[in-house]
């Protein structure tokens, strides 16, 4: 599993979860902080900025850890409404060609399926990150 952090300008960060592994709240606590280690070393310019962060209702991201994480990081929560699954702003622009250049294709290992993954997002504009986003407003 891939948990791909983006913004306006392209990906921040994309972690990969272990095969038989769970998201947990200290796995997910983890996380935010290489987040936050890679907006600094990939954006610098938003460490004197406020920082929106859109999070879903998922156990893990509601955690005592994770939400102290959050905190402790200072990022504005952007709530997200628990009955409208269809406004999680990557599923809504960022995955759904993903899944499409994906299907059918099977990788041999798992360094198959990553390098595969790095490449399709590194071909993306960076207009396609920033529309996306701004596309969420009429959403």
């Amino acid at each position: 599993m891939a948990l791909v952090f983006r913004d306006a300008e392209g990906i921040l960060f994309i972690g990969y979860l272990e095969k038989g592994k769970t998201i947990t709240g200290k796995y997910y606590s983890n996380l935010l902080t290489r987040l936050e280690e890679k907006i600094r070393e990939k954006r610098p310019g938003l460490q004197k900025k406020k920082i929106i962060f859109p999070q879903d209702n998922a156990p893990a991201h509601k955690s005592v850890l994770a939400m102290g994480k959050l905190r402790d990081l200072h990022y504005e929560l952007l709530e997200h409404p628990p009955c409208f699954p269809d406004l999680a702003p990557s599923d809504f622009c960022l995955f759904p060609k993903f899944k499409l250049f994906l299907a059918g294709k099977r990788f041999s290992s798992n360094q198959e399926a990553i390098a595969a993954i790095v490449g399709y997002f590194s071909d993306l504009t960076k207009n396609h990150y920033r529309d996306g986003i701004m596309a969420l407003e009429h959403r």
